[in-house]
This record gives C-alpha cells, sequence and structure tokens, in this order.
C-alpha cells in the first residue's frame, strides 16, 4: 500500500527578515517610527539547531493536528471515487503504517541464501500457476507438472509462516474475501482476470493496496484441487502477511479423503495418498495450522462455517491449540467450538430461531452439527461488539446471501456448484471507507468439459435455496 504524505515545499521558519525600514526614505520618521514599534521581541530559533519544538510546537496559538490524511496510490478501481483514497489516521498510528508501508514497498536489501530459497520456491509455483488469461488450458491437463518434493517443500515452509501467527488474525482494510472455492481453479483464475489479483502493479495485480482473505474450502468436490492450493500457499509465503487463508471444514484429512482430494493426489501425483511422506498427508499437517477466524478492523468476524450452539466469544477461539485435529464425536467443549466453526450454518429463513438440528450436514443424528437463528446471531454479535459476520460453507445462488437483518453473509466463489446448479461466484471487497462492494462471476459454457467430480463416497451438500 502506497502512501503519499504532503508536506508546504517551503517551510516557513526558513522565510528571512528584511529590515523594511531601509527601503523607507529617512526623513519618513513617522514610518519608520511605527515600524519600530512593531518590532518582533522574540528570536526566531534557528532550524539548523535540530530542535523538534521548532517544527512541532511553534506558535502558543497553534498545535498539531491528532490526526494525519493519507492518500493511497491511484493503484485502485476506475470506479472508485477518489475522496475514498484519502482517510484520515491518528498521529500515534503512523509509526504502524510506516511499518505497513515498508514491509509492501521494494526489498532493495541483499537476501539471505535462505530468503532467495523461499523466493524461488514461492515464484516456480506462481509463474507456473498464475495464469488468469489462460485458465482455459486447465481443462486439458490432468498430470501435474510440478514435482511432488516441490508441493512438499512448499507445504511445510508455509506451515513455519503459519505456526508464527494466530489462531484468530486481525486484518484491516482494503480487503478482498473469498468463499469456497473447491478446486475451481478456473473460477479463481476469472476473478484475478476481471477484478485483479495478488501480485505487484508491473504484473497488473494489487497487492499493493489490498490484503486477500479466504475462507476455507480449497479441496475436493472440483477436479483441480491440486491448482488451487499450491497457487494460494504460493502466494502466501510471498505475501504472508497480506494473503490469509481460513480453515475450512475441508481442509480435514477425514473429509478430504472422501470428496475427492485423495483421488486426485493418487491420479496426478502418482503417490499413495496413506503415505504419511506424501503430499496428501504433507498438506493435511499443514491443515492443521490454519488460522480459524479473522477479525476486520475490531468490526467484522469472518470464519468458515457458523457461531453453532457453543461459539460465545472470541476468545473461545483463542484457547484453542494448534495443531487441531477435528473430532467428529464431539466429547468436549472445544470439540464442539472447532465443530460449530467449520460446519454451522444458518437456519432456513429470519424467522426459525434458536438451535435446530442439521440433518443435511449430519446423516448420521450425532447433533453435534447444528443450524443456527437469527436471534443466535444478534446476541453474539452485541457479545463481542461486532457489526458484521461473514461466512462461507453454503452454495448460495447468486453468491451471496443476506441473513438476520443483513448482520450475517455468506458468500459463496466457485461458480454451477458441482457442475448442477449454475449458481453464481462471489468476491467481497471491502475499500477503505468499510463499503462492502460484491463482484461477481456467472458460469461458463462447459460443453464436453466437467470441472467438478463425482464423489460416490457421500453425496453434495445440497445448496442453500434447495434446502428452502
Amino acid at each position: 500500500m502506497m502512501y503519499r504524505f504532503f508536506y508546504p515545499s517551503i517551510p516557513s521558519y526558513f522565510f528571512k527578515r528584511i529590515d523594511t525600514s531601509s527601503i523607507f526614505p529617512e526623513n519618513n520618521t513617522k514610518v519608520n517610527q511605527e515600524l519600530k514599534n512593531q518590532k518582533i521581541k522574540k528570536k526566531i530559533p534557528n532550524p539548523a539547531s535540530g530542535d523538534p519544538s521548532i517544527i512541532l510546537k511553534g506558535n502558543k496559538d497553534f498545535s498539531l493536528s491528532t490526526h494525519a490524511l493519507i492518500a493511497s496510490s491511484l493503484n485502485v478501481e476506475v470506479s472508485e471515487e477518489i475522496s475514498k483514497l484519502v482517510r484520515s489516521l491518528p498521529i500515534d498510528s503512523l509509526q504502524e503504517e510506516s511499518k505497513k508501508l515498508i514491509s509492501k514497498s521494494k526489498d532493495t536489501r541483499v537476501k539471505t541464501p535462505y530468503e532467495l530459497k523461499i523466493e524461488n520456491l514461492s515464484n516456480l509455483f506462481i509463474s507456473y500457476l498464475y495464469k488468469p488469461k489462460d485458465w482455459t488450458v486447465w481443462n486439458m491437463e490432468r498430470k501435474f507438472m510440478i514435482p511432488s518434493e516441490k508441493v512438499i517443500e512448499l507445504a511445510t515452509e508455509c506451515q513455519k509462516i503459519l505456526e508464527k501467527q494466530p489462531i484468530v488474525l486481525k486484518l484491516k482494510t482494503p480487503i478482498k474475501i473469498f468463499g469456497d472455492i473447491h478446486g475451481q481453479y478456473q473460477d479463481i483464475m476469472r476473478f484475478f482476470d476481471l477484478w485483479r489479483g495478488p501480485t505487484d502493479l508491473i504484473h497488473g495485480g494489487d497487492i499493493d493496496s489490498y490484503d486477500y482473505l479466504f475462507l476455507g474450502d480449497y479441496v475436493d468436490r472440483g477436479a483441480h484441487s491440486l491448482e488451487t492450493i499450491c497457487l494460494l500457499m504460493a502466494l502466501k509465503l510471498k505475501y504472508p502477511e497480506q494473503i490469509h487463508l481460513l480453515r475450512g471444514n475441508h481442509e480435514d484429512r477425514f473429509i478430504n479423503n472422501s470428496f475427492g482430494f485423495a483421488e486426485e493426489c493418487a491420479e496426478r501425483l502418482g503417490e499413495d495418498y496413506d503415505d504419511p511422506n506424501s503430499v496428501f498427508q504433507t498438506l493435511n499437517n499443514m491443515f492443521e495450522w490454519f488460522p480459524l477466524i479473522a477479525i476486520i478492523e475490531d468490526k467484522i468476524m469472518c470464519l468458515h462455517g457458523g457461531i453453532g450452539s457453543s461459539f460465545v466469544s472470541i476468545e473461545d477461539v483463542n484457547k484453542l491449540i494448534r495443531p487441531l485435529t477435528v473430532e467428529h464425536e464431539v466429547n468436549s467443549m472445544e470439540e464442539q467450538t472447532l465443530i460449530d466453526i467449520l460446519w454451522s450454518d444458518p437456519t432456513d429463513n429470519d424467522h426459525e430461531l434458536g438451535i435446530q438440528s442439521n440433518a443435511e450436514r449430519d446423516p448420521s443424528g450425532t447433533g453435534s452439527i447444528v443450524r443456527f437463528g437469527p436471534d443466535r446471531v444478534e446476541q453474539f454479535i452485541k457479545l463481542n461488539r461486532l457489526t458484521l459476520i461473514i461466512r462461507g460453507h453454503e452454495c448460495v445462488m447468486d453468491g451471496i446471501e443476506r441473513f438476520a437483518k443483513g448482520l450475517l453473509i455468506t458468500v459463496f466463489s466457485a461458480t454451477d456448484y458441482c457442475n448442477k446448479h449454475k449458481n453464481a461466484g462471489a468476491i467481497l471487497v471491502i475499500n477503505k471507507n468499510h463499503d462492502i462492494i460484491p463482484k461477481l462471476i456467472f458460469p461458463v459454457d462447459q460443453t464436453n468439459q466437467s470441472n467438478w467430480i463425482e464423489s460416490e463416497k457421500r453425496p453434495q451438500t445440497p445448496p442453500k435455496w434447495k434446502q428452502n
């Protein structure tokens, strides 16, 4: 994020005093006497002395503002108003803002051998996978062209970053939020093509202006889970403080062993996915370190599923210790909280209150996966001093859907779910003024092609509008 700070070109204390009496005739005693009466009594300080009070304190009638106006670079959407590029920032926050500016500026220092190794690793995957203009070619390729050893190395390095970052992320605007992708590599490329992606300005991206938040479910269902998760890991490695990956319910080895990802690793990598050293197992080890929720500007909570029955306070999540294995037969409050965050859904409409069963998600009837009503949402938001919850997890026809009178928004980014429902995909863009702008894409004609895989182990979760 680039900022320009505007200062006067010539500070006022650099102007010299002029003896105006010398330019008037000596016989003009009246003028000379008046000038003497107005003579400055206080000595003008010397700016070369380095005394900061000269600049900040100045005359006793003036004081430094508590806020500074900051203008971002013009690397924004054409439709965005210029007035929205300027924001007010407390003076006390300038130091943190400077750190952000430095972290996002070009690094000119000499890199260590390890840093060069990480840079080359991330660039290998990005150069191969970041192809917004050429996404259609992926319909034809089944063998994954990058060696398994490199995928394992990428996941290992990505996990090191995740281990250092908190389970509850604290993020700032502007930011782009993606819902479920489910191996739909083509759809994520289309979003990057139409609305810019997480690369630098030279390559047509907007990573200097936006953070990126993904709400989980990167694998399963779709035919290109490897492309999707490897690209996101490489971007995370390259931009660790700007790419944020939350955990979804499919980032769980028990689930993605049944919904397509394990079979994809076996077919496209030629591996035994039960091998502890396989790509499949390595990636699932990394998934257990993914953060669970993100709080944007202390007001918007983002997560994959929902708040369920037991998730009461954000502090409940801070108490969870990673790596986290999802226990589907719940035996503790902590295990139930994790299930709620990853699996729970809102009720079908604003008139269905309280906590209800969720037969579509929990066909065995254990009772651990539930639906929560709008009253539960209102209570949670009030208790945690929030204004909004954003979640994924459910396919919705328009890519986005509001619940609880707009207090909760569902966003789903994969189009034509399971090649059957012709739904749109959406992302949410939150700008500096905290306006939330949906960006939609619609299914493309996939005649004689299918980007979704059929799973005989477990049927698809019905889209929300089908449940209604």
